[in-house]
């Protein structure tokens, strides 16, 4: 399953429903502009910019904004954005500017889908102005306080997940190649979720293409989970027990700062 790729393309028209099921994405955002403020961040650019979701939320605290995508359709979404974005198709690991250009390079929630993942790192030092910084956003679904029923329920995705999300450990000693002087970390957010028997049907990162841990799925695959699950609530019922579907993650930030003033 690992080797299977996300079609995006495909997920796009309804990728930002994602963005409207709960109010911890704001403390992303948060940290996401405190950051530009402390660099006077006034070009930016996100790699695996999706929709353009996270462009957006800067856009009255940046000058210039550019995204890099490698989907034409979550770049089409992104288009539909308010402010002043410049969006290109591209590869993470192989982006076209100068040296320098940069103040911010930030990803959110996207390096595991990059085929190049070491190589992105040291295109964003390059990238970067003496000074700026890098930021990655995410999760490790090797952390411990982390819990997800879909990992309990569909067959190979906790293992997918462990094969393609870097550890924050290999992320920082990237960095440190990279030649960036220093490093800091920080949970930004916190999501709990959890859903409450027959509730779980109706939760919508359920649905095959709301996650790509289940677009990356057969069909097959996906819908022998639903009925493992709906199996579960079967013996629940029958022994008169609620049943509890855990969600709770704990989304960080690294940074990485280039050397300069």
């Amino acid at each position: 399953m690992t080797s299977r790729q996300v079609d995006y393309d495909r997920i796009a028209p309804t990728y930002n429903r994602r963005f409207s099921t709960g109010s911890g994405l704001r403390t992303t955002a948060a940290a996401l502009l405190a950051l530009a403020g402390e660099l006077d961040a006034q070009r930016v650019l996100e790699a695996g910019c999706g929709t353009g979701y996270w462009l957006e939320a800067l856009g009255p605290a940046c000058r210039r904004l550019y995204g890099l995508d490698l989907a034409p359709g979550m770049l089409q979404q992104a288009r539909q954005r308010e402010g002043p974005l410049s969006l290109i198709r591209a590869r993470a690991g192989q982006i076209a500017f100068a040296d320098g250009r940069f103040d911010l390079v930030f990803c959110v929630n996207a390096i595991h889908h990059f085929q190049q993942k070491r190589a992105f790192v040291a295109e964003a030092r390059r990238l970067l102005r003496p000074g700026g910084a890098l930021a990655m956003f995410g999760n490790d679904p090797r952390a411990r306080r982390s819990e997800w029923y879909i990992y309990d329920y569909f067959e190979g995705t906790l293992e997918t997940d462990l094969a393609r999300f870097p550890s924050w450990g290999t992320i920082h000693d990237w960095m440190v190649a990279a030649g960036f002087e220093r490093t800091s970390w920080q949970i930004v957010e916190r999501i709990c979720d959890h859903k409450i028997g027959p509730a779980v049907l109706d939760d919508p990162f359920l649905q095959k293409n709301a996650c790509s841990q289940l677009a990356l799925l057969s069909d097959e695959e996906y819908a022998a989970g639903l009925r493992r699950i709906e199996a579960a609530l079967a013996r629940a019922e029958e022994a008169g027990e609620t049943l509890i579907f855990p969600t709770e993650f704990h989304t960080a930030m690294l940074v990485g700062w280039a050397p300069g003033a």
